[in-house]
């Protein structure tokens, strides 16, 4: 399972420690270190749409309305902490760490 996040990210590090104890393989992608593909943005943009964008960060509230209008993956690729947190790619895509997420992935 890849999982796309922020070292940073409290909710992030919560996620990473349960999967590792339901003993699921992790492999951490750091967004902004590590970067997002092009790829892989159009993938979880096609799965999410605009969900994607997490449009509470500081980070958006800090963009111009002209930087808001950009086209979504270009605004992540410059961008790539406006990603929602965490996206997980355990063959299905999941985006965030909700009770409903986690029911499906740890029990």
């Amino acid at each position: 399972m890849r999982f796309y996040g922020l070292k940073s990210c409290d909710t992030c590090r919560k996620a990473q420690k349960a999967l590792v104890a339901a003993g699921h393989p992790v492999e951490i992608v750091d967004v902004r270190s590590d970067g997002v593909t092009r790829a892989d943005l159009q993938r979880f943009h096609a799965a999410f749409g605009d969900a994607l964008l997490n449009t509470r960060s500081t980070t958006w509230r800090g963009l111009s309305e002209g930087e808001r209008a950009r086209d979504p993956i270009e605004l992540l690729l410059d961008h790539p902490t406006l990603m929602k947190r965490p996206v997980i790619d355990a063959e299905t895509l999941y985006l965030g760490w909700g009770k409903d997420v986690q029911a499906k992935l740890i029990g």
